[in-house]
């Protein structure tokens, strides 16, 4: 039951995973979370940093779709001027939006990745819907409302996952 929430891949920041890392692995697609994984949730658009990760992204011919919980006005708004696709109200980790993800960048799932900052929706979503998921640090310490609850229950799994040597973790 826990393994459903064990990522295949930690990294620091999603900055961290380069192009040439997601082409040994046969990668074409990304789906990615945007609140805390991105971005601060409370930061409306990408850093010149992020910027600069996402164009490398494309220059190496892999899709990124936005994959987010939040509403249309959020995600649109840091999506639009990016060019990048996105889903909102995805109600992760149902499996719905990562499917429709899929299905609009045609792409198989041995071929994408989920990104995210949460086991509770990001990583059991991804592992859930079949694709290989990498857990990033959250790039904020504070979260918004719903989020706070979902922290708690994180904390007890990764210390679990500590224990049990499966994964070592910086808060």
């Amino acid at each position: 039951m826990l393994k459903n929430f064990l990522p295949d891949e930690h990294v620091k920041s999603v900055l961290d995973i380069t192009p040439e890392h997601l082409n040994k692995k046969g990668i074409k697609g990304i789906i990615t979370d945007l609140d805390n994984t991105l971005v601060e949730w409370d930061r409306p658009n990408a850093t010149p940093q992020l910027i600069q990760w996402f164009e490398e992204i494309k220059k190496h011919d892999i899709l990124v779709t936005i994959v987010s919980n939040n509403n249309e006005e959020r995600v649109k708004a840091f999506s639009d001027p990016l060019d990048i696709p996105f889903i909102f109200q995805a109600r992760k980790p149902m499996v719905r939006a990562f499917n429709k993800a899929l299905a609009e960048m045609g792409i198989q799932k041995n071929e994408t990745v989920v990104i995210g900052d949460q086991l509770l929706t990001d990583v059991l979503g991804g592992n859930r819907s079949g694709f290989h998921t990498i857990l990033v640090v959250p790039v904020a310490q504070t979260d918004g409302f719903v989020t706070k609850f979902n922290r708690f229950a994180e904390r007890r799994i990764m210390n679990w996952f500590r224990k049990k040597g499966l994964m070592q973790w910086e808060d």
